[in-house]
């Protein structure tokens, strides 16, 4: 077996101690690290956990004065676990792969980390470990914004009324000149859903109901482009773009899914809006949900002026 292929299947530690830059630099690692979870691109792997491992090496730059004892002048073992805690609980995700990059990412973030090596496992989809190894450098990984640094968004809920409503122009044209980012949210057609008699293809049924309607406002006004993703979101907020949310791949993708069913959809909003650490929430022609977490304020169909 030659050194490359040896090198392949080795622990990340010897892959780190091989491509050893110039300079010296300390190394610090976590083996074995096996923790259940729901991931996976397949249906079949939704709804049900499995075990997953993860092994990582992070080179740091070693303390340049005496570290008399004193864990807070290391990197700690526990900021690894902690990242790859942090990246599981976020959301739900398909791909190893992404997965490695923000648990690197996050590593990568903290001062003394210089390079990070992330295998991820998979080891029950078959007799053997499926799984991805990245390299990442600090100098060359984008580095996610901070909670600090989010736009939080004005989050306006309209019912179908509403997005019936002559006066949904004139509330669109104020609320774009309140200049703060601003994403809408709707409810299902007023028509019945198809019926599946089971509760997670229903509720994705339910779900794509209101995805509809998303689509239904995006025609009435070019200015409502429909977003699926946190990325579309985010990119959306920081351009001033209107968003209007389209609910599937967040909620089903959420660790801590929102109780709220799909047919009560102000509810679900407002958990959206908390989940997206909203300024506040206005309902144009419904009820106010109970405790939503964000200031809430409600307008009828009938008032113009918002």
């Amino acid at each position: 077996m030659s050194d490359d292929i040896r090198l392949a299947f080795a622990h990340p530690s010897e892959r780190a101690a091989a491509t050893a830059q110039a300079g010296p630099l300390d190394r610090i690692s976590l083996r074995d690290h096996v923790v259940e979870v729901e991931i996976g691109a397949f249906q079949s792997e939704r709804g049900t956990t499995q075990r997953v491992c993860f092994n990582v090496v992070v080179e740091v730059q070693p303390v340049g004065t005496p570290i008399e004892d004193d864990v807070d002048r290391i990197l700690s073992y526990d900021r690894v676990t902690e990242a790859i805690a942090h990246e599981l609980a976020e959301e739900r995700l398909n791909l190893l792969e992404t997965l490695a990059e923000r648990i690197a990412e996050r590593i990568l973030a903290e001062p003394q980390a210089v390079r990070a090596f992330v295998r991820i496992e998979k080891l029950d989809r078959g007799p053997g470990a499926l799984g991805v190894e990245i390299v990442r450098e600090r100098s060359r990984v984008w580095q996610p914004p901070q909670d600090d640094d989010r736009p939080h968004p004005r989050l306006v809920f309209l019912s179908n009324a509403a997005i019936a409503s002559d006066n949904l122009t004139g509330w669109i044209d104020q609320l774009e000149r309140d200049g703060r980012p601003l994403i809408l949210c709707v409810g299902a057609p007023d028509v019945a859903a198809p019926q599946s008699g089971h509760r997670l293809t229903q509720r994705r049924i339910d779900l794509l109901a209101i995805e509809q309607t998303a689509w239904v406002l995006a025609a009435r006004d070019h200015r409502c482009v429909v977003t699926a993703t946190r990325t579309e979101l985010d990119w959306a907020m920081k351009h001033r773009r209107i968003s209007v949310w389209a609910p599937s791949k967040i909620v089903l993708d959420a660790v801590d899914g929102p109780s709220a069913h799909p047919a009560d959809a102000v509810a679900l909003a407002a958990w959206f809006a908390t989940h997206f650490a909203a300024q506040e929430m206005l309902v144009i022609g419904g009820d106010l949900p109970d405790s939503p977490g964000v200031p809430l304020r409600a307008v009828p169909v009938t008032q113009a002026d918002l």
